[in-house]
């Protein structure tokens, strides 16, 4: 199927015009995130931080808004990037402006790399960013807990 079509069918997802309005608010978020993620981390921290109002979403509230990150590099690639980045940090902002107390992690892989370097590089390791609610890994297919020793973590913790 070409590129055109897939993502045209893709928009299908969108059910009324409160989703795609949301879509796009997603979509400007996800473009930004490239440049959010050159801030050193207290700054990006600052930038994307609010606290959760007092009102939690509810699982359909919750359920929609992973569903239209999820479709947003889908429709949207190369403006919205696919990966863990653009997930996370997007569905963070969200999903705290919309009350619900998320903590975003951000991991490397010790013991692994990131596949084929330059001849002379040294190994990268390879890196994962999660959500968690109440300490347990939010929206994830797996746990990435076995396989990323934890680096950062938004909001940062008052020293």
């Amino acid at each position: 199927m070409p590129r055109t079509l897939y993502r045209l069918r893709s928009l299908l997802e969108l059910r009324n015009a409160s989703d795609a309005l949301l879509f796009l608010r997603v979509c400007g978020f996800g473009c930004a995130v490239p440049m959010l993620m050159r801030l050193p981390i207290p700054r990006l921290a600052a930038v994307i931080t609010r606290t959760p109002r007092t009102r939690s979403p509810t699982a359909t509230e919750v359920e929609r808004l992973a569903r239209l990150v999820d479709l947003a590099p889908r429709v949207a690639d190369p403006l919205v990037r696919p990966g863990c980045l653009t997930r996370g940090l997007t569905l963070f902002w969200f999903l705290r402006r919309a009350g619900l107390d998320v903590e975003l992690r951000f991991g490397v892989d010790p013991g692994g790399d990131s596949g084929t370097l330059e001849p002379d590089a040294s190994p990268a390791p390879d890196g994962h960013c999660w959500l968690t609610l109440n300490g347990e890994p939010f929206l994830e297919k797996r746990d990435p807990r076995p396989h990323f020793a934890e680096t950062y973590r938004l909001p940062l913790l008052a020293a």
